[in-house]
């Protein structure tokens, strides 16, 4: 079955990758594959970019196996199918959870680190430049939001950065509501993979209900501001720094 990209999708991911140089002439990208909406988006988005950009890049996707048994015959299948390079990368992430998880704790930011770092090290192994993420602009919206209530500081998601072991980060689909990303797998009947698959829920652990507190805190501001996102998208670029506590920028 061939898969239809709309074009805001596309159009959105050049004037995001010409904005912040995302993706360069000879790039081997490694993109992180989970098997969910965004990630799958972001494979068929390169795939189509590979083939409507003035320069040369090469992608390969890859899922992070934890070491719990997990099948992803459907996903290298759908691989396969649209001709995109597939591994798997095996870690044993699952195991060392075992002997660091707390009962009624939460470890998704222990095992995002794990998974990150995998990534990382795969993007070594396939001799990879760049790993790509798949966030998008809501994302960007409630890690920004979660960081300013629970931490106390002024934190989002860059569209690029450099990461410890020198690989370069990308996010290209980061100025993209997550809507369009539902879209795109539901017009193309694409078969996603969702939470069951993070290992936290084989633990006895609680659940984090900050990142749902927050999705339903800013559905509700979006109701009564609708250019909420936009005016966020647009406040992410134009930071005064100076107008903060922040006496390491104060500019006297």
């Amino acid at each position: 079955m061939s898969i239809k990209i709309s074009k805001k999708i596309m159009s959105k991911l050049g004037k995001t990758n010409a904005e912040f140089n995302l993706i360069e002439e000879g790039d081997k990208i490694l993109v992180g594959l989970s098997g969910g909406k965004d990630s799958l988006t972001l494979v068929h988005a390169l795939k189509e970019q590979q083939r409507r950009a003035p320069f040369k890049f090469e992608f390969i996707a890859v899922t992070v196996s934890y070491g719990m048994g997990e099948n992803y015959e459907k996903l290298k299948a759908h691989c396969q199918e649209h001709a995109i390079e597939y591994e798997v990368y095996d870690t044993n992430i699952y195991d060392i959870a075992e002997d660091k998880i707390r009962k009624n704790s939460s470890f998704c930011s222990f095992f995002s680190r794990m998974r990150r770092g995998s990534l990382y090290s795969a993007a070594e192994k396939y001799g990879c430049n760049k790993v790509a993420l798949g966030h998008h602009m809501d994302d960007a919206a409630e890690s920004f939001f979660m960081n300013f209530i629970y931490n106390g500081q002024l934190r989002s998601l860059a569209p690029k950065y450099k990461a410890d072991r020198g690989v370069t980060v990308i996010r290209p689909l980061i100025q993209m509501r997550e809507r369009q990303l539902e879209a795109f797998a539901r017009e193309n009947a694409i078969e996603t993979i969702g939470d069951e698959a993070c290992p936290s829920m084989r633990f006895d652990i609680k659940m984090p209900h900050a990142r749902a507190h927050t999705k339903e805190m800013l559905s509700k501001m979006e109701k009564e501001f609708p250019t909420l996102f936009t005016s966020l998208n647009a406040a992410f670029k134009n930071i005064s720094t100076e107008s903060f506590f922040d006496k390491e920028l104060f500019q006297l």
